[in-house]
């Protein structure tokens, strides 16, 4: 009678097994551990490489976290240094003028949460000024590409994890 419990126990488990297993799966996430690209930069601060299509966050000792983005297009590439000034989860989006040029139809607000909505899952939105971000897409396959008027995309997942790791405040360094 034990062994037959142990079996029975044996085939529940892997029948629990199985579906959790499968919940994790999806597309790999788009980051890695890595070497810090530049020693200059302190753990916290998030360094882009617009040329690598990378976003690298400074973890310490020597190590930071690897992202790959989309940067702007062609004519939209910015460098500098910016701040996290604004943090927010499923952001509603309003085309800038600049897009709503380019693209009329648009509307005018666009709810968060919405598979229209192009700010994706977070927004990580940088200042002084506002005009850009780093926020998730709902065009993943634009994800290694030239593809926003400025903006640094990610995956969703990518942009949920680099959210969970900033603060208000965080330095943005974005170099060619």
């Amino acid at each position: 009678m034990a062994r037959r419990h142990a079996s029975i126990e044996l085939l529940l488990t892997g029948a629990l097994a199985l579906p959790l297993a499968t919940l994790g799966t999806g597309p790999a996430a788009a980051r890695e551990i890595v070497q810090v690209p530049d020693a200059r930069y302190h753990p916290g601060t998030i360094v882009i490489r617009t040329g690598e299509r990378r976003l690298y966050l400074v973890t310490g000792g020597g190590t930071a976290i690897r992202y790959t983005i989309a940067v702007g297009k062609a004519g939209k590439q910015w460098r500098g240094v910016k701040y996290v000034e604004e943090m927010q989860v499923d952001p509603a989006w309003s085309p800038p003028a600049s897009v709503k040029r380019d693209n009329p139809r648009l509307p005018d607000v666009i709810p968060g949460g919405s598979p229209r909505n192009p700010m994706g899952a977070r927004v990580i939105g940088l200042g002084p000024g506002g005009e850009y971000a780093i926020h998730g897409t709902n065009m993943p396959g634009t994800i290694g590409t030239a593809a926003s008027y400025g903006c640094f995309r990610m995956h969703n997942h990518d942009v949920a994890d680099l959210y969970a790791r900033v603060r208000m405040g965080t330095p943005v360094v974005v170099l060619p």
